[in-house]
């Protein structure tokens, strides 16, 4: 039974009462402190360069709301307002991958908070720059059971480049250079630099946790306006970073698994660049986010370059096409003596294999995340230069003539044009007859994967889902040099179609053309059935969500699990059969939608012009 204390006895459990803002020498109406808060923290972060901002709705987060309304009215940044955090955390990590600067999240208390962590994880893993404001009780309502409110500090700790539990906000500030202002600007500036990775190795999210106390919202102070903000880099003279000595400091580095760690800091500027030596038999593996410097890599080394779809380095005259094959070669994969990696390769079981071989020297280039050490002798190197010296001709032309005999070639046949053209009925009927079959030829996952790398150029952008349409893109697509976006850091299925809206309204933001084309599957694609979602009043996108429709997770019949399951339980839990009809989906979010089933109508659609968004689905075989 609880004891109750006497009567005369005094119990005090919950914080002091808030202190009262400080208005004087205001004399707007309605000023708030939250309100000026907002705006000298927001119109420094746009200053920086951020030129999207992305929020869900949210009573604490109103001031926040109302400053980004005011910005995008004047210009200043697109405005992406999503209902579902999960969805505008992952429409902000298209945005930070598209353009490599952070679009800001804003979102309200609570559990609000908590769905921006599926994309602050991914962002983390693949350096994807991003910024987290969110919402929340001052400190008086934390843990004395106030609505909406949990220990929001540290929530991303392991995740993020920096975090701060920014100090509630007490006082306006009519003229734009108090010293709240101040700080929250030098904050703005330390959030937009470890964001970026000045200092760090990679880019990645931030997190500012943002107290604000009633009133939550109030006039606009007048230098929200361009030409009265403060100089940039004004110093307040007190840094804003976290205790390094404080335990519960939410910017210390982690050293748990995945989190921020010795992988993520700076290198010595002194340190000169791992020089590869001539002479070890040598392949470069390109995975996800490579990019270009892959493929200058094997051409300076004359090394073959093993590269993934997802990597932004599948072309040049030394790419290895059907590299898994390759791999497995034992007068090619089997006489590796080295391995540079650029990147995170995650696609093939190859790969992998190659990667954690204890006696191949394996030199890998450190990016975001875990380090990889798939061998336990890994040399991480910040940079690599190629030493001075002759191309081991006969190891590259070795892999270059396996490589064109491993080519797939998916072109549909060209029609005769003799026989067409041809007296002969017989003739004639007969180039008919072979044409109309190539017409109607029903799609697979292969003719998908190809039609689609073929109607992508380089001013448009390609996604492409964590589903099995990836893995057959990667085995059979040749080269080409084409934009393209996969979350591989953490190879999840979430967030895909709100990652591709990201992409897309950052591309063709200012009228750029192109077209955004996402490939996934239909888990995937239902998994993020609220991202379809786009309100009435922002630009539509030219977005195309090709959904390779084989009614479940068909991913899972190429495990060893499809060999040792029972059949109706591998149904049951892995495969996870449905009966969703797109085509309802679609008009309910206002989308376009063509369902198509042969490579004819399949070119016809991919290559017509684009005007908004089309939900296309591809029925397949399981």
């Amino acid at each position: 039974m609880c004891r109750r204390p006497p009567r005369t006895a005094t119990t005090t459990r919950a914080a002091s009462a808030a202190p009262a803002a400080d208005v004087s020498g205001d004399s707007r109406e309605s000023a708030s402190p939250a309100t000026d808060a907002a705006a000298a923290l927001l119109l420094r972060a746009v200053e920086r360069g951020v030129t999207h901002v992305v929020l869900s709705p949210g009573s604490r987060s109103q001031a926040l709301a109302l400053v980004a309304a005011d910005l995008e009215r004047a210009g200043r940044i697109a405005l992406h307002v999503r209902i579902d955090e999960r969805v505008a955390g992952f429409t902000a990590l298209g945005i930070g991958r598209e353009t490599g600067i952070p679009a800001a999240v804003i979102c309200t208390s609570g559990t609000a908070v908590a769905n921006l962590l599926p994309a602050a994880l991914e962002a983390h893993h693949a350096g994807i720059p991003m910024l987290l404001l969110t919402a929340d009780r001052p400190p008086e309502l934390r843990g004395v059971g106030a609505n909406q409110t949990t220990r929001q500090p540290g929530m991303f700790a392991p995740s993020v480049r920096l975090e701060t539990d920014v100090p509630t906000p007490d006082e306006t500030d009519p003229t734009g250079d108090g010293p709240q202002t101040l700080m929250l600007r030098r904050l703005a500036d330390e959030a937009m630099d470890a964001a970026l990775g000045v200092g760090l190795r990679s880019a990645g999210p931030v997190h500012l946790n943002l107290p604000y106390r009633e009133p939550l919202a109030g006039t606009l102070p007048a230098w929200i306006g361009p030409s009265d903000v403060p100089p940039a880099g004004t110093d307040t003279g007190a840094s804003t970073a976290p205790d390094e000595d404080d335990p519960d400091g939410s910017g210390a580095l982690y050293q748990g698994g995945g989190g921020i760690g010795v992988s993520d800091l700076p290198g010595d500027p002194d340190d000169a660049p791992c020089v590869l030596e001539r002479g070890p038999r040598t392949v470069v593996i390109a995975g996800a986010d490579a990019g270009a410097d892959a493929e200058h890599l094997a051409h300076l080394g004359g090394w073959p370059l093993v590269a993934e779809i997802v990597s932004g380095a599948r072309f040049g005259r030394n790419l290895a096409h059907g590299y898994r094959a390759l791999l497995s070669d034992p007068e090619l994969g089997g006489r590796v003596e080295r391995a540079v990696v650029l990147g995170h390769p995650t696609l093939s079981r190859e790969v992998a294999r190659l990667l954690a071989d204890p006696d191949i020297e394996v030199v890998a280039l450190r990016g975001p995340g875990e380090p990889l050490n798939l061998n336990g002798a890994t040399v991480a190197a910040d940079a690599v230069a190629v030493a001075a010296g002759e191309i081991d001709r006969e190891w590259l032309g070795a892999w270059i003539r396996a490589s064109r005999d491993a080519a797939v070639d998916l072109t549909p046949p060209a029609p005769d044009a003799d026989a067409l053209a041809s007296a002969v009925p017989s003739e004639r009927l007969g180039a008919l007859s072979a044409e109309l079959a190539v017409a109607r030829h029903r799609v697979d996952r292969e003719i998908l994967v190809d039609a689609v790398w073929r109607a992508s150029w380089p001013h448009d952008r390609l996604v492409f889902g964590s589903s099995r349409l990836v893995r057959v893109a990667d085995a059979v697509l040749g080269g080409k040099k084409v934009v393209v976006h996969a979350n591989r850091g953490l190879a999840g299925i979430d967030g895909t179609i709100a990652t591709a809206f990201g992409v897309a309204a950052a591309s063709q933001r200012g009228g750029a053309p192109g077209v955004t084309r996402l490939l996934l599957g239909d888990l995937a694609a239902l998994h993020d059935v609220g991202a379809l979602l786009l309100p009435p009043a922002e630009d539509e996108p030219r977005l195309q969500v090709i959904v390779g429709n084989d009614a479940g997770g068909t991913i899972f019949d190429s495990l060893e699990v499809a060999a040792l399951a029972d059949a109706d339980a591998m149904d049951r839990v892995l495969y996870t059969p449905h009966t969703v009809r797109f085509e309802q989906l679609a008009l309910a979010y206002g989308w376009e939608y063509r369902r198509v089933t042969t490579r004819a109508e399949l070119d016809q659609v991919l290559t017509s012009p684009v005007g908004g968004r089309q939900i296309i689905e591809v029925p397949l075989e399981r």
